[in-house]
């Protein structure tokens, strides 16, 4: 799919945004910045208030200004009913009760953009498929790529990638591309949506990151430096690559927006929840502790959905299989660390990551 939009696609005039949080309210602020009518649907009704009356978002975006324009209702309905397309910006494990409750009001044909990271823990389902069980025949998209949502609010330059796949580019007409008029949706000086129809690559790379970040976090937390982080960025690449691949992904997009870029900035800032729950391990918070100091932590959440769907595909992903002993193991920061460093040593590129160079002694193994 090229990275282009036509003037033959028209720019929505309303979008609805499900999710009150900082991302939610963050694209908000993008689609209103790009010319749309923006309604924003949030459970709390303090939140409403504040962003009406007084626009902003104390507690999810403090300090920062919010477009005057952007209206906010508890009722889901308005801001779905007439709406050019939604964006759904929920948590993961959240994205298929507000689904549900979006069916009663959406369009047979209305656009749904999911802005969630992450895999479904009940059922191990992606959020395509989530979102496509309780908005059945909807033309779905994925966002996703590096982007805090303070950063986005604030109007710094962003870029992200935007899937959309072929059947639901047809689906919406062949006059009118669906890639191209969400991209309009979103588009503005500050923030800019590059279009794939890679959707598979897009959701596993913003569900994965989440949980090489808390590796990287740990890392930090127990005091190691910048070869340490490179590492893991480096080998989580490999990672995610190599499930990716297993799910019919393509390579180039997990060295882009959505793996690559991604990856740094959550490995890179302890603005990202994830890395500042692994620092909190890394220095020796109880894990309860460290889950309870704020906002959802997709890695944790997710990390045993990832390593289940590496092993039913037979991808080997050491890094993921540790976090994932940690966040649900019961294994120390201390023996995680043992079980990475002392695996078998390996060749670099992905074609010859089968080779292991054994060494005189066994390795401490994997968890």
């Amino acid at each position: 799919m090229p990275d282009s939009t036509t003037e033959t696609s028209p720019r929505p005039a309303r979008i609805g945004v499900l999710g009150g949080g900082a991302w939610g309210t963050a694209l908000a602020v993008a689609a209103g910045r790009a010319g749309s009518q923006v309604t924003l649907w949030a459970r709390d009704a303090a939140v409403v208030e504040a962003i009406n009356r007084d626009h902003c978002h104390p507690r999810a975006l403090p300090g920062i200004a919010l477009d005057p324009e952007i209206r906010a209702s508890d009722d889901p309905a308005a801001a779905i009913v007439g709406a050019d397309a939604v964006l759904l910006a929920v948590p993961s494990q959240a994205v298929r009760r507000v689904a549900r409750l979006a069916a009663a009001h959406a369009a047979p044909d209305l656009p749904v953009v999911i802005c969630a990271k992450g895999i479904e823990a009940a059922t191990d389902k992606t959020m395509v498929e989530v979102v496509a069980e309780e908005l059945p025949g909807r033309p779905l998209a994925v966002l996703s790529g590096p982007s805090f949502a303070a950063d986005v609010a604030e109007g710094q330059p962003t870029a992200v990638a935007l899937a959309v796949d072929d059947a639901a580019d047809a689906h919406h007409g062949p006059d009118r591309s669906l890639g191209a008029m969400l991209a309009l949706a979103l588009s503005n000086p500050s923030f800019r949506p590059y279009l794939t129809d890679d959707v598979a690559g897009v959701e596993i790379g913003g569900t994965v990151k989440n949980v090489i970040a808390i590796a990287c976090g740990v890392a930090e937390g127990l005091g190691f430096g910048a070869n340490t982080k490179a590492a893991l960025i480096t080998r989580g690449l490999s990672e995610i690559t190599r499930l990716g691949a297993a799910l019919g992904a393509r390579p180039e997009t997990m060295t882009g927006l959505a793996g690559l870029g991604d990856l740094v900035l959550t490995c890179g800032s302890t603005q990202s929840r994830n890395m500042a729950f692994g620092v909190a391990l890394g220095r020796g918070t109880p894990l309860a502790e460290a889950l309870a100091a704020g906002g959802t932590v997709e890695g944790a959440a997710n990390a045993a959905q990832v390593v289940e769907l590496a092993r039913h595909h037979g991808v080997e992903m050491p890094i993921a299989e540790t976090v994932h002993a940690v966040v649900n193991g019961g294994l120390s920061v201390e023996q995680a660390v043992e079980a990475l460093t002392g695996r078998p040593l390996r060749a670099e590129p992905a074609e010859l990551d089968h080779v292991v160079i054994e060494p005189d002694e066994a390795p401490i193994p994997a968890p």
